[in-house]
């Protein structure tokens, strides 16, 4: 299965994905297979055109204004400058430009972040259900992926579970919020204890233990919800974000991560990111995204569109007798599969052209994740299929 002496970290990251991968066989297939009348749910991308606006971001920022307008990028002093802005907006806190980093987008940070930080017995905990790759790239930069389920009823973080979970090896926490897949956005009460739950800990350890604060969901918030940056309430916390969920554009890459400005050990912490920017692969933006940047950072998608969407297929899916939960951000819906094994369940769901994530892909068993990125259209095809779906199986059992 693997070239000779591959690395069994490598081989413990290449085994934590696979089930993705094996969902990623299927919906090409299913996708082979559609038609016109298809219903993507599967993943967060975008199944409208992008927005007039981005689209005449990246034409202006094509054409060159000097000799140096693709010359090699790192982090180019007016896109830090832009997020310094933004994130005194966003958080009251006077982040130094020097503090951000562009990087391609936020998986592209946390790798930077998790090169940089991870070593040899090093452990991070993540919150699960978790995003698809925390524990694979975790795995492959040499450290011990430490899971921590969120409470059941209401998807909130399990702050006795994280407690238990730290140990002296405990490098940093990830925390997602609004969260993928569940759609929780974590209370301020719930910040404040976690900042001092982590205070208090890194006090009897001897060293900070770091907070990355991946908030790429931070813009889609639904009714009028408070959405909190974790960073506010943990001095050495490390923010990660992505314009690429804001602006339903994933395939063009650029995000950051920034430093808090009451962060320990920030000259150290600037030295080694750098470092990591240029030996994880040159993981910098590219030139003409940061060219484009003071355009792109005014744009964003239509929340208030999304949030229509939502609510209509909650309403449509509970009147077809499926349980569910609404989000309170991020772009997905969970609804309870009607029968335990949640692969054969979409599996004849995409027989009749709708495409879904298995819940058991992000730990989620006997659940379906839904994206909202899919449009109106494909929402109203999908309930009366749906609405047979679950009539068939219910008829079998």
């Amino acid at each position: 299965m693997f070239p000779p002496r591959t690395p069994e970290h490598v081989q413990r990251a290449h085994k934590s994905i696979i089930p993705i991968y094996e969902f990623l066989a299927k919906y090409e297939r299913w996708a082979a297979a559609g038609d016109a009348n298809s219903c993507d749910f599967a993943l967060g991308n975008p199944q409208s055109m992008a927005m007039e606006g981005f689209v005449t971001a990246l034409r202006d920022a094509t054409t060159p204004q000097s000799a140096s307008w693709y010359a090699y990028k790192t982090s180019e002093p007016s896109s830090r400058e832009i997020v310094s802005a933004s994130l005194k907006n966003l958080t009251g806190l006077p982040y130094p430009p020097e503090n951000v980093f562009m990087t391609n987008g936020a998986t592209g940070a946390l790798l930077v972040i998790m090169n940089a930080l991870i070593g040899p017995g090093d452990e991070v905990i993540f919150n699960s259900p978790p995003w698809f790759f925390y524990e694979g790239m975790i795995l492959n930069s040499g450290g011990r992926p430490v899971a921590v389920n969120v409470d059941s009823t209401t998807f909130d973080l399990d702050l006795n579970g994280i407690e238990r979970a730290i140990t002296k090896n405990t490098r940093f926490i990830i925390v997602n919020s609004p969260n993928n897949p569940t759609g929780k956005i974590y209370s301020s009460e719930t910040l404040v204890k976690l900042g001092h739950l982590l205070d208090e800990a890194s006090k009897k350890l001897g060293h900070p233990i770091y907070l990355v604060s991946d908030e790429v969901y931070r813009a889609v918030v639904y009714d009028g919800t408070a959405f909190h940056s974790p960073t506010k309430f943990y001095k050495n916390s490390i923010m990660v974000y992505s314009y690429g969920k804001t602006l339903l554009t994933p395939g063009q890459r650029i995000g950051y991560i920034a430093l808090s400005p009451q962060i320990d050990d920030v000259e150290e912490l600037r030295t080694i990111l750098y470092s990591s920017q240029i030996l994880s692969g040159w993981a910098m933006a590219s030139a003409l995204m940061q060219h484009a940047l003071p355009q792109l950072e005014k744009l964003s998608l239509d929340v208030n569109e999304l949030q229509h969407r939502r609510d209509r297929f909650v309403k449509g899916l509970r009147e077809c007798g499926y349980e569910v939960r609404t989000p309170e951000g991020a772009f997905y819906i969970l609804p309870k599969s009607p029968i335990e094994d949640d692969l054969a369940f979409t599996e004849l769901l995409a027989r009749d052209g709708v495409f879904c994530l298995p819940g058991s892909v992000v730990k989620m068993n006997g659940f379906l994740r839904a994206s909202i990125t899919a449009n109106d259209e494909m929402v109203e095809r999908a309930l009366p299929i749906f609405a047979a779906a679950r009539r068939k199986v219910l008829r079998q059992k």
